[in-house]
């Protein structure tokens, strides 16, 4: 069958997959994590693999970076591929002093600037996370010792740009991290009515002084990735 942007068949992309924005991320979870894995996607250089993960079958596959793009790619995995549980892992910036770098966000629920829902709703759309997921992934954190941040997110269109009278207020009312895709996500999969989560890694932020290296945001978010890994097994 295939789509303009992903040539895979019917039912060789698992009911549950998760989401990096960079493709080779993608590509090391399934060569370091992965058993058995399968190259199903290429096109656009947007990898995607299949393989089983603790005997569960599981798919990784990059999106790209913002809403247009995430946008494609989980539509289309909810349209034509039957995908049930998506989860998106990647980095966000710290909104509050007490998170820092390579803490886990989980993203009960999403903030924006995106435009994209307006044109959609008469009035603001407010996305969450599927509890099931959120619940189960932050168990998974935990039982290794670990402590999660839950909280409300906000998905941002702009990576590098001037702050805007009122930006405060995103964290006085309780904001706790930025990121670029969730709103998205958590909105397409209630629309198709399957369950979404984000699971970030904290990268940078407004109190810290340094930040991830690109090599560190791929191969040093282990912790986020297992997390990740071992709450779609149990979804699968």
């Amino acid at each position: 069958m295939g789509t303009p942007h992903n040539r895979a068949e019917k039912g060789d992309i698992a009911k549950s997959i998760l989401l990096p924005g960079d493709p080779l991320r993608a590509k090391y979870i399934a060569e370091n994590y992965l058993e058995n894995a399968v190259l199903f996607n290429d096109v656009r250089g947007m990898l995607g693999f299949t393989g089983s993960y603790k005997g569960k079958r599981v798919s990784v596959m990059g999106t790209g970076m913002g809403v247009p793009s995430i946008s494609i790619y989980v539509s289309e995995l909810m349209m034509f591929y039957d995908v049930e549980n998506l989860i998106r892992i990647g980095t966000c910036g710290s909104l509050r002093e007490d998170i820092r770098l390579k803490d886990l966000v989980l993203a009960m629920g999403c903030c924006t600037d995106n435009g994209v829902n307006r044109h959609i709703f008469a009035g603001d759309y407010a996305p969450l996370a599927d509890f099931e997921l959120l619940s189960a992934a932050y168990d998974n954190i935990a039982a290794s010792g670990d402590k999660p941040y839950v909280g409300l997110v906000k998905t941002s269109d702009m990576f590098y740009g001037e702050q805007v009278p009122g930006a405060e207020y995103w964290t006085q009312y309780g904001v706790i991290a930025v990121e670029m895709e969730s709103a998205a996500l958590y909105t397409l999969a209630a629309k198709f009515k399957r369950r979404a989560l984000t699971i970030c890694s904290v990268s940078d932020g407004i109190f810290e002084k340094t930040e991830l290296s690109s090599e560190e945001r791929e191969t040093a978010l282990d912790r986020m990735i297992k997390a990740a890994l071992e709450t779609a097994a149990q979804f699968a």
